[in-house]
């Protein structure tokens, strides 16, 4: 075998042993979030989004995290919700909590990395969510909401506008009756497999730059990268250059996770990890969909303001979880070179196919298959109601 497939196949080899670790986790995210989203209709709450405050941020949040994990989508979802009257404060709001606070990003960082990012991630992304609120409320200017608003209007297309458009709740009856109802199967196979659909881009190209990295790249240079020689400064400069890796990686969602392993494992800060973790929602081609639905202007604001409040929040929880002593201490995380063998991670994943198989035969049998080829149709650019 040659050199060169030999660390072809090593990176290929290192990419399936983490898909292999996270592919229970990720199918029970995504059943609980199809199980929410059939549930919870979004457009019943987007008229409580019209106004800034407390109680319109904490709607905000808690709808993204009852939304759909899928970046391009959340960014989609919420220029809908701008056109019909939310502020663009409490839609930008629920960009983040839609990509940072939802079941599938929870299960995979428990998974790859343990409950402290867990937890770290969570909190920071309800403190991200408040600092965003903050800055927002001081520096928003009334000419630049304007400008991006009469830029929403024309209605330019983006990615996943079809998706966004889709709200397949079940809202007649009682909570289990509607969980337990044909409706309710048909919308909870419709919601995972179009979610499913969004993310497998994201995640096949995390899992394949991920293999890659941990295989080629020596972690020489990833601890010259982070400063680990000088450890006051790696805790500083972490937050600031995960958002930065992120917004080179065009990888977004929960695709991140994967990535944020290699820098954990290269040397990154604690604080280092969540902040790159937040930054999903600048990389480039994010910011180029921000640019065509409110303007170059808004984009490049929001570019920066998001920078801001990730890089801080992600400082932030990385200096409380050291004060708290619940900052584990780096160790190499060998799931990149774990095989497959028979254990409870193997017989879940066997279980979860199944449950999967059962899902995409209703999917297939209810129209599913038309619905793909929607969601990448552009949204009418009318204003539509409420």
């Amino acid at each position: 075998m040659s050199f060169v497939l030999q660390h072809l196949v090593q990176a290929l080899g290192m990419s399936f042993s983490m898909f292999w670790e996270v592919l229970w986790p990720l199918a029970f995210g995504f059943l609980l979030s199809a199980i929410v989203q059939s549930l919870v209709s979004r457009n019943a709450v987007a008229g409580a989004l019209g106004k800034d405050g407390l109680r319109a941020t904490m709607i905000a949040s808690a709808l993204g995290a009852a939304s759909s994990s899928c970046s391009y989508a959340a960014v989609a979802i919420a220029r809908t919700l701008f056109r019909k009257g939310a502020t663009l404060a409490n839609a930008i709001v629920f960009e983040f909590a839609s990509t940072n606070l939802v079941f599938e990003l929870g299960l995979v960082l428990l998974v790859l990395l343990g409950w402290q990012f867990v937890a770290a991630e969570f909190a920071g992304g309800l403190l991200m969510v408040a600092i965003l609120a903050v800055v927002f409320k001081y520096t928003l200017r009334a000419n630049l909401l304007d400008k991006a608003r009469e830029q929403a209007e024309k209605g330019l297309s983006g990615r996943m506008e079809g998706h966004a458009a889709m709200d397949m709740a079940v809202t007649e009856g009682s909570f289990l009756s509607r969980l337990f109802s044909g409706r309710g199967f048909t919308a909870i196979s419709h919601n995972f497999f179009s979610d499913l659909y969004s993310l497998w881009q994201d995640l096949a190209l995390g899992f394949l730059i991920s293999g890659a990295l941990a295989a080629w790249v020596p972690d020489s240079w990833w601890r010259a990268l982070f400063l680990t020689n000088q450890p006051t400064l790696n805790e500083f400069w972490g937050p600031l250059i995960g958002p930065v890796i992120s917004l080179l990686s065009f990888v977004c969602s929960v695709g991140n996770v994967p990535l944020a392993v290699v820098l954990w494992n290269g040397g990154i800060s604690f604080g280092g990890v969540i902040a790159f973790i937040f930054a999903d929602l600048i990389i480039i081609p994010i910011v180029n969909i921000h640019r065509k639905y409110y303007g170059w202007r808004t984009s490049l604001y929001l570019l920066g303001v998001s920078y801001v409040a990730m890089a801080l929040a992600g400082l932030l929880i990385g200096f409380a979880f050291q004060g708290l002593g619940m900052t584990p201490a780096h160790h190499h995380i060998s799931v990149f070179e774990t095989r497959p063998s028979w254990n409870y991670t193997t017989w879940l994943d066997f279980g979860f196919l199944i449950l999967m198989t059962i899902l995409l035969w209703r999917f297939i049998s209810t129209g599913g298959v038309g619905m793909i080829r929607m969601m990448n149709k552009p949204m009418a650019a009318s204003h539509g109601g409420p």
